[in-house]
């Protein structure tokens, strides 16, 4: 072929037009498999991109793939990457399967199409059989995915009213399991059912922020003892939760109404089908305790200025909390004293109790601590009260021992059912076995060291022989907490103060002295 000829057919030659293929799949369901729907999306387009070879169309081999992202959003890595190669000057044409596999908002869509015309780049649909390099197809376009948005928020419609009627009845709607279930997906439906193990910490947390009255405390006492959140496996294999709780986890925890045997739906409480872990009262009281101190440490770290009865004296005759309150003198001191609630804001003649000094009340209450020491009949009910305290955490130890039995027996049946099948939930249900299997040793050897836990008579003595000396050697805010650890309430009738211990008073002394001496 002469020169002239091979010149001549050269400039008649079509432009190449760079091809890029842009696949998405909203879910991540199926991508696992060795064809999936993405490959399917490039196959149809790098077929037609075939068969406009004659047009000088040539496809990419860089794959902009974006699986489980949904189209309603433009952060997707894969997208991302696409635009970014167009302003690079690397494509010439985008090809998809369908227009909403690149965007099901219209919004999103004029961007990415005014991206696509500021740098020359026309968008085409094998499905569809248009391009945006004429007004028609462009019209055309803006129908469609008019359409695609509708489609996508009817969808979203229906998905929240689905999950609304499902809370409305009760139902577990989806989600992350908390701390204290897990999900049974053997019926028709799945369903939250008590993992008694992590029940039991639950229930014990309820009651440990009751004693301790603010969050802080109970996050570091959680830390000492390991107790960690939630954790799960997901299908693939990917372990998560289990981190330290921090005070918003805490908070989130105690505030939760799945614990009541309540679901929340858009403010509204519904019974639950699922079980219950923790006692209405108890989860009552820790509302009131939360909205009480608010989302702050408590009590504790807001009492500035050394009020040792601060959240634990009471007025007698009218119920009130006693508030603690100063004065200022010419000479610049600062008088202290407990005063009422009630007569603070209704006046006086509202409570007939007068205005505690709060040095004199401080010095009755540690004074009738001191006294347990020599008043047996005093000592010894507090003792019996320590004893029953020891009691009631055999009991919550049993019913978690029972709790897990049960358990391990339902994961067993339902084992059985599934003989023959190798799927995640026979995996998961071996590993939640083999977990309850490792609890029960430790609950056993703690239900025998309570049984050996006994605290005699001369044990309760020596505790508070020498309260004085451990008194004066803590600083104000331990002296506040210890008293907080001994005493469960004050209540003042205008004439003369009772004290009522917590039952877990001796022990928290012992505990002290053994700190102390370590």
């Amino acid at each position: 072929m002469s020169r002239r000829r091979r010149t001549e057919r050269e400039a008649i030659a079509p432009q190449q037009i760079r091809c890029a293929v842009y696949t998405r799949k909203s879910s991540e369901e199926g991508l696992d498999q060795e064809f999936n729907s993405l490959d399917a999306q490039r196959e149809a387009g790098e077929a037609f991109i075939a068969s406009q070879k004659a047009e000088g169309w040539v496809c990419l081999p860089d794959r902009y793939d974006d699986g489980g992202f949904s189209g309603g959003s433009m952060e997707r890595p894969a997208l991302e990457r696409l635009l970014r190669d167009i302003d690079n000057d690397k494509i010439d044409c985008v090809v998809v399967y369908k227009v909403d596999r690149l965007s099901r908002s219209l919004l999103d869509f004029g961007r990415i199409m005014e991206s696509f015309e500021r740098r020359g780049v026309s968008f085409v649909s094998v499905t569809q059989q248009f391009n945006t390099t004429s007004s028609m197809g462009r019209l055309t376009l803006n129908i469609l995915l008019s359409f695609a948005q509708f489609e996508r928020e009817i969808i979203g419609e229906r998905i929240r009213d689905k999950i609304a009627a499902q809370k409305r009845r009760g139902k577990w709607a989806g989600g992350v399991p908390v701390l204290g279930y897990d999900v049974d997906r053997s019926g028709p439906s799945p369903r939250l059912v008590v993992n008694a193990a992590e029940a039991a910490r639950v229930r014990e947390i309820f009651r440990m922020y009751l004693d301790k009255g603010s969050l802080l405390p109970v996050v570091n006492e959680l830390a000492r003892r390991g107790w960690v959140n939630k954790k799960r496996v997901t299908k693939k294999g990917k372990a998560l939760g289990g981190r330290p709780f921090d005070k918003a986890t805490l908070h989130v925890l105690l505030t939760n109404p799945v614990y009541a045997g309540k679901v929340a739906h858009k403010g509204e409480l519904y019974h639950g089908e699922h079980e219950a872990i923790v006692e209405p009262a108890l989860f009552d009281a820790v509302q009131a305790q939360l909205r009480a101190h608010g989302r702050g440490g408590g009590a504790e770290a807001r009492n500035k200025h050394g009020a040792l009865l601060r959240g634990l004296l009471r007025c007698k005759r009218c119920g009130c909390a006693m508030t603690h309150t100063f004065t200022g003198s010419r000479k610049g001191r600062a008088h202290r004293y407990y005063r009422c609630v009630r007569a603070i804001k209704s006046g006086s003649a509202a409570c007939p109790s007068a205005t505690l000094p709060a040095g004199e009340i401080e010095r009755v209450v540690v004074e009738e601590v001191r006294r347990l020491a020599g008043d047996k009949a005093l000592l010894g009910r507090v003792l019996a009260e320590a004893q029953s305290a020891v009691r009631a955490e055999l009991d919550t130890l049993v019913e978690e021992r029972d709790g897990l039995r049960a358990e391990i027996d339902r994961h067993h049946r339902e084992l059985r059912r599934l003989t023959g099948s190798d799927t995640p939930r026979t995996a998961e249900l071996h590993e939640r076995i083999a977990g309850a299997e490792r609890r029960l040793p430790e609950l056993a050897g703690r239900i025998a060291e309570l049984e050996r836990e006994a605290i005699s008579r001369a044990e309760a003595e020596e505790a508070f022989a020498d309260f004085d000396g451990l008194w004066q050697g803590l600083s104000p805010r331990e002296q506040q907490r210890l008293i907080r650890l001994l005493v469960a309430s004050v209540e003042y009738d205008g004439e003369s103060v009772a004290v009522t211990f917590r039952p877990t008073s001796i022990r928290a002394l012992i505990d002290r002295r053994l700190e102390d001496a370590a």
